[in-house]
């Protein structure tokens, strides 16, 4: 998804404007492989933390152990990672700004720390998570639209990378619940190991009902900027896609984290904001035919 995510908004979007890209089609295919090699590397060390419990939340999914033995576990995710980097500080030098490469080396890190020790303290584990899949979006204009930034282009340039922003911000809010909720679909094996996640400290009815909360936030704001944006511009196809694919599933999902209580429940439910994220981010494409439709 995560690739899929970044290919789209370049060719769906950014390409279908008449503005300047500062990367070629090859070397956005390697901002796209770097992107992907770090998020899989920190599977990797996610999943080599994560046996023990993962043999109680997930007994067909453990991976480490049989599969692949620790030791090979540890050798992939040194190489993803080191790839990953590489290819980071190639693109910063071919858009001369050199020091974006501490940002590969920062999430390569985070998601290091994450799986050791930041998914084990309550909330901030979950931010954490959602802030790198909002990175990824934001990562496109910082390497593709922001060293192409000239005088004459400056304010088409800035409204781009404003929408990617507000993408980057839909995907975070919507990723923040997920993870909330796959903790509460998890909480047996998370309390089994000592974690202190937000079910296990409030109990898992508390947590469902602090959920309910935080998730009429994004559906609030995204009523707004449908009406700001879509109805105000006159685009009524992306209005009534956006309803039925994003705003409907996400009251669906609203209502029934009211009333979820067993493990299928929520791993239903966490299903269906997959299935948001993923509507959500083609609603891009939606947006740029209808543009072009109305022209």
């Amino acid at each position: 998804m995560l690739a899929f995510m970044q290919v789209l908004f370049r060719y769906s979007f950014l390409k279908q404007q008449n503005i300047p890209l500062a990367l070629s089609d090859w070397q956005y295919g390697l901002l796209v492989l770097s992107t992907v090699l770090i998020a899989a590397a920190g599977y990797v060390i996610n999943n080599i933390f994560d046996v023990e419990t993962d043999r109680i939340n997930k007994p067909n999914d453990v991976i480490i152990g049989r599969g692949i033995s620790e030791t090979n576990g540890y050798n992939i995710y040194i190489a993803l990672n080191i790839t990953g980097v590489a290819i980071g500080f190639y693109l910063s030098n071919v858009i001369q700004r050199p020091g974006f490469a501490t940002i590969f080396i920062f999430i390569a890190s985070l998601l290091y720390f994450y799986s050791t020790t930041l998914k084990q303290i309550m909330i901030l584990g979950n931010l954490v998570v959602a802030f790198l899949l909002a990175i990824s979006v934001v990562i496109i204009g910082v390497f593709d639209i922001f060293p192409a930034m000239a005088a004459e282009n400056k304010a088409q340039m800035a409204s781009l990378f404003s929408i990617l922003t507000d993408y980057a911000l839909f995907a975070f809010m919507i990723n923040f619940i997920r993870e909330i909720v796959k903790d509460i679909e998890d909480v047996d094996g998370d309390y089994n190991q000592g974690m202190n996640t937000l079910p296990i400290a409030i109990g898992i009815s508390r947590t469902a009902k602090i959920v309910f909360v935080i998730s009429v936030i994004p559906f609030v704001l995204l009523l707004l900027y449908i009406k700001n944006y879509f109805v105000e511009n006159g685009l009524f196809i992306a209005t009534l896609y956006s309803f039925i694919l994003v705003l409907a599933p996400l009251l669906y999902f609203i209502i029934k984290i009211f009333t979820a209580k067993t493990k299928k429940d929520f791993h239903h439910l966490s299903t269906v904001l997959k299935l948001i994220l993923l509507f959500g981010i083609l609603s891009i494409v939606v947006i740029t035919l209808n543009i072009h439709y109305n022209a």
